[in-house]
């Protein structure tokens, strides 16, 4: 059921337009994510759906009685409640009914009644209809979930930090069980096990979520569309944050060749337009005239493909290569005044490896990082090996010096460069002209980001340790830093939580703990396999041996049916084949190849065709596939 719609949206600040002619509909328990670039009106359209702005053109309607709750990305929330009182709140019509049942149950107590006994039945049915024997483990669960620490939940909201405000705002949004959930950046503030666990609870999650996120592995998890802002128009996907890009690829393909293909088209029409000139007989003019008349009609409808939001590009090149041994610690350790942090640390890091360090928020892994780079003191051996020079990204930004500008940081930094490099090297990374000379203050988070990033490719490093690189950069430039990396002919070694650049890039993960160090080999998929204990149900014995004769049986069984579906798939194929050399043969014809419109028809129909047979010969390799399995095992 369709319970949001939005028609012919514009918005202006000013004489700028931020969004232009926006249509879209949201249905009844979709998980939509919002993609775009920081400016695109990602926020702006949030503000427009749950009232606090106005369209200047369009409206968005909803259904009656519609509950709509949003959490801004940057919200100034505090209170003089405890954490866990302040996230009980959302219960408060419960808290309220609990207390009228103590109060009668007082009453009866110094007089009973019928009629009070009545009373207080009925009220505690209500009660317990609404939930009221749950919302406190409801709440306290929550909280855990998105992270806080047993003794947390007591302290007072003025003691805790900002991201710890904003997460028990997120908790009285989740617990509100509003139609429609409005999510500007959630996982902000998560670490990777509080993300995890959000993304469970979104997904079954009964109302709408509409969620503005950078977070690829958590879009793939739970949206199941995908609405992208770019240049001021909003275009709907179906599918996840993977299957968005596939089609976003497929229609700008698609749009790059039915352009390419009117435009030649004009050209050749232009060209027998002068030659009937040329020949300036009556009907020479009046072909010519017929053919501009196509031409016309072809120019009305040509669309050229829109330019790309203008984004980062760059590479990291090492001066020259380390030796093999790149990093070895062994029995590493770091206390604070007696107090340990961690101990048992081993690491052996290889030329060309790309390792990642994850852990547990506070567990250490800045604090392992600084001992690396020699800024911090520890107990053990570290030891960096021959030709190694170690680039660092600190993701407190803490090296950059607010009252420098852009172009100075560099300067300062790599003095052995002339000023044409460094603006060159600023340009790739989007700054040009008088934004090189821009102060660092003045700067938002992405901006500072790219500054080092920039600094960091002029290095000549042949080691990066990268502290949570991607924070603060919008998916584009998160995947242009993918890209360098992957083609960095260095040593990796990185602290990240953003699990989709952990599965594009990692090699093998250290896990890091209060007691040391487990190394796992793969991405964040394998990871997540081997680090996660396996829950198995008690099964009596004689229940968990397989009847062998039945499995064989079904193994057989399944086995012709892949087999016949793979020949009827064979026979599509042909048929769509020998359909696909007709109309091959169709453009040849010297009648269809004068006619446009008839080309642009046969083009249509040969593109759905292309499509559809590559559709079945991918079910045809994942029956092969299968195929070949099942004869393994049989």
């Amino acid at each position: 059921m369709t319970i949001l719609t939005a028609s012919g949206i514009e918005k202006f600040y000013g004489i700028q337009s931020v969004l232009r002619d926006v249509r879209f509909s949201v249905e009844e328990g979709d998980k939509i994510g919002i993609l775009g670039v920081n400016g695109a009106g990602k926020t702006t359209l949030f503000k427009l759906i749950c009232g606090e702005e106005e369209p200047d053109q369009g409206q968005v309607q909803k259904s009656r009685n519609l509950q709509i709750a949003y959490m801004e990305q940057y919200a100034e929330y505090t209170s003089e409640k405890t954490v866990l009182q302040e996230a009980t709140q959302v219960f408060s019509h419960l808290m309220e009914q609990e207390r009228q049942l103590d109060h009668l149950q007082e009453q009866l107590a110094e007089q009973p009644s019928e009629e009070l006994a009545r009373k207080f039945h009925d009220a505690n049915e209500r009660f317990i209809d609404a939930g009221g024997l749950t919302y406190k483990s409801r709440v306290h669960s929550t909280l855990i979930g998105l992270g806080f620490l047993e003794e947390e939940l007591h302290l007072p909201m003025d003691a805790v930090s900002g991201g710890q405000r904003t997460r028990v705002l997120l908790a009285r949004l989740l617990l509100g069980q509003a139609d429609i959930l409005l999510l500007d950046e959630p996982t902000n503030h998560l670490d990777m096990q509080a993300i995890a666990w959000l993304e469970d609870f979104l997904a079954n999650y009964r109302g709408t979520v509409l969620v503005i996120s950078h977070d690829r592995y958590f879009l793939d998890r739970i949206t199941n569309r995908i609405f992208e802002v770019e240049n001021g128009k909003l275009t709907a996907y179906k599918g996840n944050y993977s299957a968005y890009v596939r089609q976003k690829e497929e229609i700008r393909a698609a749009k790059a060749k039915e352009y390419e293909i009117k435009t030649k088209e004009i050209h050749r029409l232009e060209g027998i337009i002068e030659k009937q000139k040329q020949w300036n007989r009556e009907k020479n003019l009046v072909t010519a005239r017929s053919k501009q008349k196509i031409i016309d009609r072809i120019a009305a409808t040509l669309d050229a493909p829109e330019k790309e939001p203008e984004n980062i590009h760059f590479h990291f090149s090492p001066a020259k290569p380390s030796g093999n041994d790149v990093l070895s610690a062994r029995d590493v350790s770091v206390a604070f005044e007696g107090i340990p942090l961690f101990q048992n640390v081993n690491l052996d890091i290889k030329r060309g490896e790309k390792v990642f360090l994850l852990g547990d928020n506070g567990c250490g892994k800045t604090t392992l990082f600084r001992a690396v780079l020699g800024q911090q003191a520890a107990a053990g051996e570290i030891r960096l090996g021959s030709n190694v020079k170690v680039g660092y990204y600190d993701q407190a930004q803490s090296d950059l010096s607010p009252d420098k500008t852009v172009l100075e940081t560099l300067s300062d930094a790599l003095p052995q460069l002339d000023l044409g490099i460094l603006r060159n090297a600023l340009a790739a990374f989007l700054f040009r002209g008088d934004d090189v000379e821009k102060k660092i203050a003045s700067l938002s988070g992405g901006e500072k980001a790219r500054v080092t990033l920039a600094r960091l490719m002029l290095s000549d490093a042949n080691f990066l340790l990268l502290d949570e690189p991607t924070n603060h950069l919008d998916i584009a430039s998160k995947e242009a830093l993918e890209k360098a990396l992957l083609e960095y002919d260095g040593t990796l070694f990185i602290i990240s939580h953003d699990r989709y650049f952990i599965n594009t890039l990692a090699t093998q993960i250290y896990r890091l703990t209060a007691d040391g160090t487990e190394k796992f080999g793969g991405d964040y998929q394998y990871f997540l396999e081997k680090s996660l204990p396996l829950r198995r149900e008690e099964t009596p014995e004689k229940e968990q041996k397989p009847n062998a004769y039945q499995i064989k049986k079904e193994q057989a069984s399944r086995v012709r049916r892949l087999q016949g579906q793979i020949s009827r798939l064979e026979k599509e194929i042909e048929d769509q084949e020998s359909a696909m050399a007709a109309l091959q043969e169709k453009l040849s014809l010297p009648e269809i190849a004068a006619d446009y419109e008839k080309i642009e028809e046969i083009s249509r129909e040969l593109e759905k065709l292309e499509e559809k047979t590559a559709g079945l010969y991918e079910k045809w390799e994942e029956c092969s596939e299968e195929l070949a399995e099942q004869g393994d095992i049989i």
